[in-house]
């Protein structure tokens, strides 16, 4: 089934510069997280450019880790793209986001072949939780939610923020709420950023946080997996030193597991 570009899709798309590895964008209004867009945006960006700037399509995108360096506002982005080495069969590239002159974000990521050798065996335990038609839809709309967050439709089946629980862990199910023309590597980086950080749930007032480094694994092709399929995301917080919290985050589609996530978010207020 072929579905409309999505709003994500729309934000997130990118012109390549004619000759160059850069690409030019803009970011519209109405993705905010406080007063910039919520880096599911810088992130897709990055990953666009860099699995664009690869011209083996066996070549995929791996593992990829960034950092949200400043604010991203809405209107026009550059993204330019370097190789920083070409293997027999993996590919390292850096991409850099800017907007006015300025760094926004950047990433470096591997891009590699499929391994013809025999697989290790190794099957990661995948989680049981109800499905998701059974799940609530979640009303997340400003002034108790972000703006960005209209454009997802979320499903919990944890607990919410602020809840003041002693585990700060989250799950649930989530998808764009307009199903992308393709599930690809910069709607999988959306997903995984668009959830509240498991940290917050723990506290009983809202606290203001900021993704300030990103690191993904990409263990499947998610263009592979049905573009309005609700994929299943958990998170646990883990570790916090001087109010810099380490989320680990997952993102499965049934038994499979999608991609892995760290985040290291810094606790502003």
């Amino acid at each position: 089934m072929t579905h409309a570009i999505s709003e994500f899709e729309r934000a997130t798309a990118l012109r390549n510069l004619e000759g160059t590895q850069g690409f030019a964008g803009d970011v519209p209004d109405g993705w905010q997280q406080g007063k910039g867009a919520f880096g599911g945006i810088a992130l897709g960006m990055l990953a666009r450019a860099i699995v664009a700037s690869e011209p083996d399509a066996n070549r995929r995108l791996r593992s990829l880790s960034a950092d949200l360096c400043a604010r991203l506002l809405p209107g026009p982005v550059m993204v330019h793209v370097s190789q920083m080495r070409r293997g027999g069969s993996v590919t390292y590239l850096d991409a850099r986001l800017l907007q006015n002159d300025e760094l926004i974000a950047r990433a470096s990521a591997a891009l590699a072949t499929p391994r013809d050798i025999a697989p290790v065996s190794l099957r990661p335990t995948p989680p049981e939780p109800p499905a998701w038609d059974t799940v609530q839809v979640l009303p997340i709309a400003p002034p108790m939610g972000p703006v960005f967050a209209r454009h997802y439709e979320f499903r919990s089946t944890g607990p919410l923020p602020v809840s003041g629980v002693t585990a700060s862990r989250v799950g649930g199910w989530v998808r764009e709420k307009i199903p992308p023309q393709t599930l690809d590597e910069a709607a999988v980086m959306g997903l995984l950023d668009s959830w509240w950080p498991a940290v917050i749930v723990s506290s009983r007032h809202f606290r203001a946080v900021a993704t300030i480094g990103y690191t993904m694994q990409l263990l499947c092709d998610p263009r592979t997996l049905p573009s309005d399929q609700p994929l299943y995301f958990t998170a646990e917080a883990v570790a916090n030193t001087d109010n810099f919290v380490v989320e680990m985050r997952e993102l499965w589609a049934g038994e499979q597991l999608v991609a892995l996530n760290q985040q290291t978010i810094a606790v502003l207020s």
